[in-house]
């Protein structure tokens, strides 16, 4: 049985006032008259030209369709490989790695921290053997890897480059992105393991290696996306996530590196929700807004570093568990926004994510929607078709300039850094998450079969990707046998040289690829960085 939806009270001298999923009111429709000011060249541009309103490439996804990827990861590394294959094997074009809780935060599978969750929400990573078994067989230097984890971000890379090595890949040919954006999880994630300034200052020493040793890698992949995810705004999306970016130029430079050589391979990480147009003239203002920021403040003249790259991931916080199947509909329309805004490379949420890890099933059908998207509905044979409307160009330049009000607070409260100590940002998403959340309770914001369309009865069942306990037994027996044939010697003259660094304030990275390079483990690494930093406890903020 299905509930009708109740209509808004109405007079006819009241109208329900309309706003987009973030709050910013609409018009009934828009016209010349919106863009008093508006200049084609100055706003606009073509193609692949400044400000790249329009996208960094001059002929888009004629030239290149975007790189499909899949987030994969769970169980032990065995598994996570073979559903890497399978993907690969459907015509997925890059790999994309999840990690479980216990990896994001620092702890081997053996800690009593770990128990329950080991292997559960991604792939468990212990040692160096285990992202020898998850990457076995990848032709490494030819796929694109994305690795999604931050707080312990430079182990795992560490892990990674050591892997590859051992199996004779050069390491300049290497391509990925490491995700590695330690602000917004001060800001909304929580997987932190250190306070934010030393936090920061192994980002530097990473960045510093790699830009010289990993030239193709992208070191940080700045996230807005668990942002979007813990209630913000577009519009705080765009601004938090933009502001962090700006503020690791800030401390690229501080490490010594010079602004084209580094900026290049910063990349960017937004969340596509549901609002179709709202999330189009985000990413059209975050391109805008990146490339007049480079070169009026930072002075770059140099097209890549000019060029905002960034990846999108369909909504997680708009899937509902009621109706999981209508989660399909939201995830195309989302991805389809991605694609008209240009996105270089797109993550398509499966079905069942609302209720666990994606079955294969599940996974097989969002990677199917990406592609229906790229080869049957013709949006990839036009530049920005979406060009020169008024309601999108208007849009676009409104999420500009109530960016640019966010970046002066953030500026009066002392930049990022001080935006996280005093709790700033954390209070905005709060209060934002809390104002949406009252949009849902009096239906002032409909979501089918949530709030409207519901049905009494229970819809078919689906199939669940159930994580039993097996691979937190295999997993705990591994690092019990990587310790015990390790050289437990070595392991630990690597630790204690990697505290020495550390206190001396020297670049970690090199120590930290030695002391993996030995088999030492993620906690065992994690708890010397510990032991000389501290770990971060946030203060609450209301």
């Amino acid at each position: 049985m299905v509930k009708e939806l109740s209509k808004p009270k109405t007079t006819p001298h009241t109208e329900k006032v309309v706003e987009t999923i973030s709050g910013i009111p609409l018009k009934p429709v828009y016209t010349k008259n919106d863009l008093p000011d508006w200049s084609y060249d100055r706003e606009l541009a073509d193609p692949g030209q400044f400000p790249y309103t329009r996208g960094i490439h001059e002929n888009m996804y004629r030239g290149k369709v975007w790189t499909m990827r899949q987030f994969a990861g769970y169980g032990g590394p065995e598994e996570t490989n073979a559903r890497f294959k399978y993907l690969l094997s459907q015509g997925q074009t890059g790999l994309s790695t999840a990690f479980d809780l216990p990896t994001l935060m620092g702890y081997d599978s053996d800690s009593p921290k770990s128990q329950g969750e080991v292997g559960v929400c991604g792939v468990a990573v212990d040692s160096l053997e285990d992202v020898e078994i998850l990457y076995k067989d990848l032709p490494l230097d030819q796929v694109s890897t994305s690795m999604t984890i931050n707080g312990p971000a430079v182990i795992i890379y560490a892990m990674f480059l050591a892997n590859a090595r051992k199996r004779g890949f050069d390491l300049k040919k290497l391509n990925g992105t490491l995700q590695n954006d330690i602000f917004k999880e001060y800001i909304a994630q929580k997987t932190y393991l250190l306070p934010p300034r030393p936090a920061v200052k192994l980002i530097q020493d990473m960045m510093v290696f790699a830009t010289s040793e990993v030239p193709r890698w992208n070191t940080i992949s700045v996230s807005g996306y668990h942002i979007r995810e813990a209630g913000a705004t577009a519009v705080q999306e765009l601004a938090f996530t933009l502001a962090d970016g700006f503020a690791y130029v800030d401390y690229g430079l501080e490490a010594g590196l010079k602004l084209d050589d580094f900026v290049p391979r910063l990349s960017f990480f937004f969340n596509a929700h549901i609002d179709f147009f709202e999330e189009i003239a985000k990413y059209r203002a975050a391109r805008r807004i990146w490339a007049k920021r480079m070169r009026n403040k930072y002075g770059s003249t140099d097209e890549r570093t000019l060029k905002l790259r960034f990846h999108t991931q369909t909504a997680g916080c708009s899937l509902t568990a009621p109706q999981p199947e209508n989660n399909i509909v939201r995830t195309a329309i989302e991805a389809l926004a991605g694609v008209l805004g240009g996105t270089q490379s797109l993550h398509t949420n499966s079905m069942d994510e609302v209720l666990g890890l994606p079955t294969e099933k599940a996974a097989h059908i969002a990677l199917r929607t990406q592609q229906i998207i790229a080869y049957e509905t013709g949006v990839a044979s036009v530049v920005d078709p979406l060009a020169g409307s008024y309601y999108v160009e208007w849009l676009t330049d409104e999420m500009e300039r109530q960016a640019e009000v966010y970046f002066q607070k953030i500026e009066e409260i002392g930049g990022v850094m001080a935006g996280i100590e005093k709790g700033f940002f954390m209070k905005e998403i709060a209060d934002a998450a809390y104002r949406f959340q009252q949009k849902l309770d009096t239906k002032d914001r409909i979501f089918v079969g949530l709030n409207a369309f519901t049905e009494s009865a229970p819809g078919a069942k689906i199939e669940i990707l159930k994580i039993g306990s097996q691979y937190e037994i295999r997993q705990k027996q591994r690092i019990l046998d990587v310790r015990a044939r390790r050289d437990n010697a070595k392991v630990e003259n690597t630790l204690t040289h990697l505290k020495t660094v550390m206190r001396e304030n020297k670049n970690s990275f090199p120590a930290i690829l030695d002391a993996v390079s030995e088999y030492a483990t993620l906690q065992e690494i994690c708890d010397a960085m510990r032991e000389v930093w501290g770990a971060y406890r946030e203060t609450a903020v209301l």
